[in-house]
């Protein structure tokens, strides 16, 4: 059955109507379990630098079964002084070349002399202070300065500037101000599913496609498994794998991100807890144990770094990176159809994990139940030392949450460790250094254009009555959306009554679907849709497949 409403609103008053809407109830016996406040959480409240959510224009919301509702917003205006720009780039070191130059912001006396090249061309610059808004583990301040000539009607306009630039020797890319990331009043358009578990009485948790290293569409996920709806969830490296710690029915697919926040659903998404998680592997032979680096990755290199064992440059988190280590060792499960190939050496293990093969090059499949531990560098020697056939391997698995505990992984448990934090305990929470999404270093352009700047967001949260939110918020598009910043989407997770909430993966890959309406955002890239390593999906149905 559906039921759709709409209503159009031009004040301040429909914003509060709706984030009511959302909050309004008592709390159901079989409603999700929100958080527990927790003592001594870094928190912090919504700021004087901090974006409110604007105005809403008008809200259609439909019913797709008793108790899951879809909303579609749009929110905020188009400001006649947003106009195209042109930012020219900055050398990553003084003296550096100015044709060659990649950094969108740097310090202000690099960016004064960027200037003063510019002037002596015949343009006229201005250089612009960027900032950041106070988050949980760092505070308010200034991220580095950049550098930008003119005001344009259009795109067009503002391209055949970018060209006269490049010519006389400078190095740049088109803008548009609406989506700094700065105007709380900017065009949005916002969608909303929201599951009561009072009257649901279906599940919602994860689902990937044929295999975890083969991408496939959400219109195609929710078909295929006969979903009610579903969102994006974790991003994927270039295999297609996802990437942090990735747990579905129980089972540990991918490895975490250490430290890194993720969120835990349990009870078909009855039970929802955003923490910050940690993995401990290890496998046992020939009386010698060794830590595995890794599962359903490719061996050495660690996307969003955040590994063990010695990566480089950074075991830290860090968004968007590729850390390396040239020694590992790294487990495939039989979910992975495809694994790499090369040099090094690996086992194959059935499903009791004991040693079928020992082989000194890689790229085995990995048999129905069973698995490989692939090993390259010291961690192919050490696989060729101590691994016997007929053997069995002792492999120890641990999942850790934020307080060090283990996580225990019961058959409906999942884990998508995405991030940043968003909200905990209904306080707008971002944590930028520890999730990685401030980068180490002396280039911030990753920061500047992911997390300052405004970009298509997906998220997933819990209300206070224990009711689901899964937010997907449209961006990178003129006149349509202009999309928020990590901070903006935070606040607009707060104002909806989320009191947990975790960011997930975004920009082209921010999709909603239902099945009465199929796509119901308007994706970024201009190919449509993006095809994805895993996805959180509304199902009818009490159990998963």
């Amino acid at each position: 059955m559906r039921k759709s409403t709409h209503l159009t609103v031009s004040s301040a008053a429909a914003v509060l109507a709706f984030c009511a809407f959302t909050a309004l109830g008592t709390v159901p016996t079989t409603g999700a379990t929100a958080r527990p406040a927790a003592a001594g959480r870094p928190v912090t409240a919504a700021g004087p630098d901090s974006p409110e959510l604007p105005l809403t224009r008008s809200a259609t919301s439909t019913e797709i079964a008793p108790g899951v509702t879809g909303t579609s917003l749009v929110v905020g205006r188009t400001n006649t002084a947003d106009a195209w720009t042109v930012q020219v780039n900055q050398p990553l070191t003084d003296g550096g070349p100015y044709d060659r130059a990649t950094a969108a912001l740097g310090p202000k006396a690099r960016a004064d002399r960027l200037a003063a090249a510019l002037r002596a061309k015949g343009y006229a610059p201005r250089v612009e202070e960027i900032r950041t808004p106070a988050y949980a583990d760092r505070p308010a301040g200034t991220l580095g300065w950049t550098v930008r000539v003119g005001r344009y009607a259009d795109r067009p306009a503002a391209a055949t500037v970018l060209a006269g630039l490049t010519r006389a020797g400078f190095a740049g890319e088109n803008r548009y101000t609406a989506q700094d990331g700065t105007d709380p009043e900017a065009l949005q358009r916002v969608f909303v599913l929201r599951v009561d578990f009072k009257q649901f009485t279906g599940r919602v948790d994860s689902d990937f496609g044929p295999s975890v290293d083969a991408p496939e569409h959400l219109t195609d996920l929710v078909t295929s498994t006969r979903a009610l709806a579903g969102i994006n969830a974790q991003w994927s490296a270039d295999s297609g794998a996802p990437l942090g710690l990735y747990v579905k029915d129980g089972r540990l697919l991918s490895t975490a991100t250490q430290g890194r926040g993720g969120v835990r659903m349990a009870r078909g998404g009855r039970e929802l807890d955003v923490d910050t998680y940690t993995t401990r592997i290890a496998v046992s032979a020939g009386g010698a144990t060794r830590e595995i680096d890794g599962i359903n990755r490719i061996p050495g290199e660690i996307w969003n770094c955040g590994g063990v064992g010695g990566d480089q440059p950074t075991e830290h988190p860090q968004q968007d990176f590729k850390c390396t280590d040239d020694s590992e060792l790294v487990r495939f499960t039989s979910d992975w159809t495809t694994p790499p190939t090369g040099a090094g050496a690996e086992v194959v293990l059935d499903r009791d994990d004991r040693v079928t093969a020992v082989n000194r090059t890689r790229g085995a499949k990995p048999p129905a139940g069973g698995s490989t531990i692939q090993g390259i560098g010291e961690g192919a020697q050490w696989l060729i030392g101590h691994a016997r056939t007929g053997a069995r391997l002792g492999i120890t698995q641990r999942v850790l949450d934020g307080a060090g505990h283990d996580v225990p992984l019961t058959p409906d448990t999942t884990i998508l460790q995405v991030g940043p934090t968003l909200v905990r305990d209904g306080l707008v929470s971002v944590n930028a250094v520890g999730d990685g999404i401030i980068r180490e270093g002396i280039d911030q352009t990753h920061t500047y254009n992911w997390v300052v700047r405004g970009n298509p967001r997906s998220m997933v949260g819990v209300d206070d009555q224990g009711r689901l939110l899964l937010v997907v918020v449209d961006g990178r598009q003129v006149g349509w959306s202009s999309g928020l910043s990590i901070t903006g989407g935070a606040e607009l997770m707060k104002s909806l009554g989320a009191r947990e909430a975790l960011n997930l993966d975004g920009g082209g890959s921010s999709v909603m679907v239902t099945t009465g309406s199929g796509i119901v955002n308007r994706p970024s890239d201009t190919t449509g849709q993006r095809s994805l390593s895993n996805v959180l999906l509304v199902r009818p149905n009490a159990a998963g497949r």
